[in-house]
């Protein structure tokens, strides 16, 4: 019989900070916040890299517009 248990993973740092919650009541509308503040957070740091990128490729709206109207799709040659 095949043993449908995941092998053994180490907890992220990330993770062990959570656990730290378990002792307190968190209500229902405090892990909907816990989540969004989560959210907000990954979501400004890759922001804050894709502006980095951005900065570094020298990227712009003319970019943008190039990237609309460029063909990057090859040809089958059995078509």
């Amino acid at each position: 019989m095949v043993s449908s248990q995941q092998p053994y993973q180490r907890l992220s740092n990330l993770q062990m900070e959570l656990l730290k919650l378990y002792p307190y009541g968190v209500s229902d509308e405090e892990i909907q916040d816990i989540r969004k503040l989560l959210a907000d957070y990954f979501a400004g740091r890759i922001d804050k890299e894709m502006d980095q990128l951005w900065q570094r490729k020298g990227w712009n709206d003319q970019t943008i517009q190039d990237w609309k109207t460029e063909h990057l799709r090859s040809h089958s040659s059995g078509q």
